[in-house]
């Protein structure tokens, strides 16, 4: 078990996760009862279950607690938004050591069939089946930047404001944080003159794509990238259809799949 826990949870991953988890309560200072079940370990099954797509019954024993458990334990930790501090955290680190490339960003969105749940919706592009939506902008190099998720319904032009307002403050190798893009990629979805207009006053060059004149064949030199980091949320299965009832369930595993997305980047070049 210890070999599954280290590859699922190397130390890196580890030492940065306990900047950002809440610290434990102790519910019987007199002591008795069972012991806690690890955080560490808990971890490296919530990351299972979200790279394998299996649902939480179906967690196997390996990891020491119990599924009910690791479900709590992530429920608990997602009202508390680690999954997003842990993200911020990770970009940081790519921001302070200049792997974040602000000059060309690229935003998009991908729906999933949704089983149940409130955020909802018919699809428009997949004969009005119920569904969700994530949105994402990416960093030149792919990065996930900005995450969100909606009703399948949802225009993604709705998305745009949302997004760019929901990028953190990050690090930079010189100088102070930063959290603008130098320009905005983005498809004929986001092809409206008032969302031009917002992005001007913020400072933000964009390149979006125009309805009637360019052909919607060709993702463009640089928007393709986004096109890519949503294959990379693809592994992990648990976004390959939305089981979870709660929509900051389902937001937490987008938060995890972009996080992991982070630390391989972090990884490779420590």
């Amino acid at each position: 078990m210890a070999d599954l826990v280290q590859r699922l949870v190397p130390d890196e991953l580890w030492e940065l996760f306990r900047r950002v988890v809440p610290p434990t309560e102790v519910i019987r200072p007199q002591g008795g009862g069972r012991r806690r079940a690890g955080d560490r370990e808990t971890l490296a099954a919530i990351i299972f279950v979200a790279t394998s797509g299996c649902t939480w019954r179906q967690l196997p024993p390996v990891f020491g607690p119990a599924w009910p458990t690791v479900y709590r334990r992530f429920a608990q930790w997602s009202r508390a938004r680690v999954w997003a501090r842990l993200h911020r955290v990770i970009l940081d680190e790519l921001g302070a050591l200049g792997e974040l490339d602000w000059s060309r960003c690229a935003i998009d969105s991908v729906s999933v069939r949704a089983a149940k749940g409130l955020l909802t919706g018919p699809n428009p592009t997949d004969r009005g089946k119920l569904g969700s939506k994530i949105h994402l902008i990416t960093d030149r190099k792919g990065l996930p930047l900005s995450l969100g998720i909606s009703a399948a319904s949802l225009h993604d032009s709705q998305g745009l404001v949302p997004l760019v307002r929901g990028i953190p403050p990050i690090r930079s190798r010189r100088g102070p944080r930063r959290r603008r893009p130098g320009k905005l990629h983005g498809d004929k979805g986001y092809d409206y003159d008032h969302l031009r207009r917002w992005l001007r006053s913020r400072g933000i060059r964009h390149r979006i794509a125009r309805k009637g004149i360019e052909s919607s064949q060709r993702l463009g030199r640089h928007r393709w990238v986004v096109e890519r980091t949503v294959s990379w949320l693809a592994g992990c299965r648990r976004l390959h259809r939305r089981y979870e009832r709660k929509p900051e369930h389902f937001l937490a595993f987008v938060g995890i799949a972009a996080l992991l997305i982070g630390n391989r980047r972090l990884t490779r070049i420590r």
